[in-house]
């Protein structure tokens, strides 16, 4: 498996295909990796010109150089003609060196081009690593195999992914118990919870509503017994159907056919108990249908989410852009802190089983353009169309 771009995954479904399948791109072992890093790496002056002498790419991102007599500054890795000693200061930051009136050298766009890349290889590396071990490595551990101190590398993994390095080794384990339960009929709970690398079955059960949603067994089982009940209702957009969880809404489908819809329901969830909504449970349909009809009410009621680490962080913030507005992917990519991960955001848009509630319709292309909807291009034209009137109107 990989990364970066596509680490950006966390992951129950598929860590490689996540960001756009960066295997063939970050395959290569960076040169950087096998470079010992000093315990208090470019502190003084003299480690900084040091550094700079040697163009060393572990040195970015920790400071950089001024040169006095051009009124540019450099990252340390620069290919820019050395200047002399005498005539450079240096500074935190870049953001530091333009505050006293420096200017980005010319190389400055090139040399930011090729780090990204070294980053991009670092931290794919290291998500192979995190993917592969038995036991998670500590960021100490990640950060010397790249050459960084745990600091800058906890960063550095943090921008490429948008998730922690523990956090990704979380979802990595969390994709791979999924697999084990998943795997051979005659394997223990237990022997699937060590071979995805817990420590101890307590430590997994603490936390195992939260991993799978449901106990173990019953995830292996298919969720035999999970009592979801259903109805189907109409709107202007079509049917809809509406499902509900002891969390909460775990679907709302609309579509033309009201019995592709409740089979839809079945795929999602293949040995749950699906259970006819009651006279109660059809006013709680009304409230959705109601909310369809005229966003701007609201839909003030628990959602039970099911989705990998990844997608959750994108559901989220689709559930903080406004009734009448509209963002592109790449906007949701960088709110979530994974810029380059704009086609795992329109996947993870594409997986929502919540329609409206998750409003992924408000999601478009960067030129505007309405591109597509899992419930059609035309319903999600409608819903725009008719959230961005209730806005005109308040």
């Amino acid at each position: 498996m990989t990364c970066p771009r596509a680490c950006a995954v966390a992951t129950g479904s598929n860590l490689t295909a996540r960001n756009g399948a960066l295997a063939s791109e970050f395959g290569a072992t960076p040169r950087s990796m096998k470079t010992p890093i000093s315990k208090k790496p470019f502190t003084t002056d003299e480690a900084r010109w040091e550094a700079v002498l040697a163009r060393d790419p572990r040195a970015d991102g920790h400071f950089v150089y001024a040169v006095t007599t051009t009124g540019v500054y450099c990252r340390p890795s620069s290919s820019a003609r050395l200047p002399r000693r005498k005539n450079v200061e240096f500074f935190e930051s870049a953001k530091a060196a333009e505050a006293a009136g420096y200017r980005a050298s010319r190389r400055h766009q090139g040399d930011q081009t090729s780090a990204a890349a070294e980053r991009a290889n670092l931290v794919a590396a290291s998500c192979r690593r995190i993917e592969s071990s038995e036991v998670p490595p500590t960021l100490d551990e990640l950060a010397a195999d790249v050459g960084m101190s745990p600091f800058h590398f906890h960063r550095v993994f943090k921008a490429e992914t948008g998730l922690t390095p523990k956090a990704y080794a979380t979802a990595a384990r969390a994709k791979k118990m999924r697999e084990e339960l998943s795997a051979a009929e005659d394997r223990s709970v237990t022997g699937a919870i060590y071979e995805a690398g817990y420590g101890s079955s307590s430590r997994f059960y603490e936390a195992s509503d939260g991993i799978l949603g449901m106990r173990a067994r019953d995830y292996r089982a298919g969720a035999p017994g999970l009592a979801i009940r259903f109805a189907v209702g109409q709107c202007s957009l079509g049917a809809v159907l509406v499902a509900q969880s002891h969390r909460g809404i775990c679907a709302i489908l609309i579509g033309d056919d009201p019995d592709r819809l409740v089979r839809d329901l079945q795929d999602q969830f293949p040995k749950a108990e699906l259970v006819g909504g009651d006279e109660r449970f059809e006013r709680l349909v009304a409230q959705v249908v109601g909310f369809i009809e005229a966003p701007s009410l609201g839909l003030n009621l628990p959602l039970d989410v099911r989705g990998t680490a990844f997608q959750e962080r994108v559901w989220r913030a689709l559930r903080e852009i406004p009734a009448g507005a509209t963002v592109s992917y790449a906007e949701i990519a960088e709110r979530i802190g994974a810029p380059k991960a704009v086609r795992a955001v329109a996947q993870a848009c594409g997986a929502n089983h919540i329609a409206v509630a998750i409003p992924c319709h408000r999601v478009v292309r960067r030129d505007g353009d309405i591109s597509g909807y899992r419930w059609g291009v035309e319903r999600k034209r409608e819903l725009l169309q008719r959230e961005a009137q209730a806005r005109t109107e308040a």
